[in-house]
């Protein structure tokens, strides 16, 4: 008996030995399957930290790319009226997943009704209970269809702001409208000019030749009467003095004016050289600037990539 009670309890140990080495088994394998969860959420943490410093990087490289090209103001804009219309995007399904509860409730309710009908023999009860659940749906529909105008009236509106953006394509166009007004104009003030111009040397060669006839005149009426006498002579003489001196000092002014003339005219030549020089570097900063812009455009899709 007590080899028999002995080797039971050995059977027993060696029973409690298989199990807890199987228990112990398990619990490695378990820890195994644990281990290698935690390093495939470790490698898996390390990817998305990539992933997330690669974004913050090109994120920084876009907002100093939208620095630099000054656009910050108009991006910005932009971003936020499409945050704007996303948020209200998802408040309109908001408010179509609230419609559809209101009318899972209401089918609830109807459903209670007609449970209510079938079960009560009371047609007063029933009545009242028709008329407040009538009332508090139309209250309820009414409401509703406020919320709802609001805010489709913002949606619109955000739209509408939206496409008051103008494109690059309507910027170019903007941008060679205002050079064929420019040339235009300048066109225009250059005829002006000439024309203004033109007038003034006509009136002053008039006023030059009003005064030459009135000389001869005067000397052809005063001629006769000054050669008969020896004073008259003298006084002719020294008439005829005064005219000559008159008109050598005019002819000085209008010899100042002509170098005057000459020296605008160098002037403005220097200045045409310089303005075509500069013509030249706007029309390579304006290649620049389309560049830019075209950059621009795709960096905007890209950021509205990103935030969808």
């Amino acid at each position: 008996m007590q080899e028999e009670d002995h080797r039971e309890q050995v059977t027993c140990t060696e029973f409690s030995i298989e199990d807890e080495t199987h228990s112990l088994l398990q619990h490695q394998e378990e820890f195994n399957s644990i281990k290698s969860s935690i390093s495939t959420l470790s490698a898996s943490l390390e990817e998305l930290n990539k992933k997330k410093a690669d974004l913050l990087g090109r994120m920084q490289h876009l907002r100093e790319k939208i620095s630099k090209e000054g656009a910050e103001m108009l991006v910005q804009r932009l971003l936020s009226l499409l945050e704007s219309l996303k948020a209200l995007e998802k408040q309109e399904s908001d408010s179509q997943l609230h419609s559809n509860v209101q009318r899972s409730q209401l089918q609830a309710e109807i459903d209670k009704l007609g449970e209510i009908i079938l079960s009560d023999n009371d047609g007063w009860s029933f009545s009242c209970g028709i008329d407040d659940s009538l009332h508090s749906s139309v209250e309820k529909l009414n409401s509703a269809k406020t919320e709802l105008a609001a805010k489709l009236r913002e949606i619109v509106l955000l739209k509408r702001q939206l496409d008051d953006v103008p494109s690059q394509a309507e910027l170019i166009q903007y941008e060679r409208r205002f050079s064929e007004l420019n040339v235009h104009i300048q066109g225009k003030l250059r005829q002006t000019r000439k024309c203004y111009a033109t007038y003034n040397a006509l009136l002053e060669i008039k006023e030059l030749m009003l005064k030459e006839t009135s000389l001869l005149n005067s000397i052809s009426l005063q001629f006769q009467d000054a050669i008969a006498s020896t004073s008259g002579r003298v006084k002719l003489i020294d008439s005829m003095d005064g005219i000559t001196k008159g008109i050598q000092q005019k002819l000085e002014k209008a010899h100042l004016a002509q170098q005057a003339e000459l020296t605008v005219c160098d002037a403005l030549k220097e200045k045409y050289a310089a303005a075509i020089s500069e013509q030249r570097r706007c029309s390579s900063l304006l290649k620049a600037f389309q560049e830019e812009c075209a950059k621009n455009e795709r960096l905007r899709s890209h950021t509205s990539g990103i935030l969808a």
